[in-house]
């Protein structure tokens, strides 16, 4: 009998570490999201799951372009991409994405913009007609949806602070034929 609770023990123990480790990398590292609405269309869909890499966040600023997940408010999290990092000027012409006067490309729109009929995705405005200032602040970033026209973004809720940020989005493993490691 002294054997049999042994082994129970071992495995009570091994049971236990696996449980604390699986734990610690969910609240610590990464974390599974399940994309609800679409504002990230077609880029991300609703349904799509996502791993979100938490850890990076904590070492490095993101980068113009990453997806990331932040606390929109108490309730929920968003996803969203990063249009203007601290510092920048932002502004739309003609749907074209300038950033402190440099006209950059934004291939992951390609596709909703050569299904338009009906006018630009993404309306003209200056980062001042949207927030009230012309540049972003410190430790702030702009956040768009891909999906231009329907998506809450900082267009309405304003600048996201880097605080507010719970990560970059590294990895779509569903459904499986999307699967896809980064975002650019």
């Amino acid at each position: 009998m002294p054997n049999n609770e042994v082994r129970f023990l071992d495995w009570l123990k091994a049971a236990l570490i696996a449980f604390l480790v699986v734990a610690l990398v969910r609240h610590y590292l990464f974390a599974n999201y399940i994309v609800n609405g679409e504002s990230m269309m077609p880029t991300i869909e609703e349904g799509n799951r996502l791993i979100v890499n938490k850890i990076e966040i904590e070492f490095k600023s993101p980068d113009r372009f990453d997806l990331i997940v932040f606390h929109a408010n108490h309730d929920e999290d968003y996803i969203k991409r990063i249009i203007g990092l601290p510092g920048d000027k932002i502004e739309y012409e003609n749907d074209h994405l300038y950033v402190n006067g440099k006209q950059f490309e934004e291939p992951y729109l390609d596709e909703y913009k050569t299904e338009l009929f009906d006018g630009q995705l993404t309306e003209d405005f200056t980062l001042l007609d949207k927030t009230g200032r012309s540049t972003v602040p410190d430790d702030y970033y702009f956040v768009l949806g891909d999906n231009r026209r329907h998506s809450y973004d900082s267009r309405h809720i304003g600048f996201i602070s880097k605080s507010e940020i719970v990560g970059i989005v590294d990895l779509r493993y569903w459904p499986i034929e999307q699967f896809q490691i980064k975002f650019d």
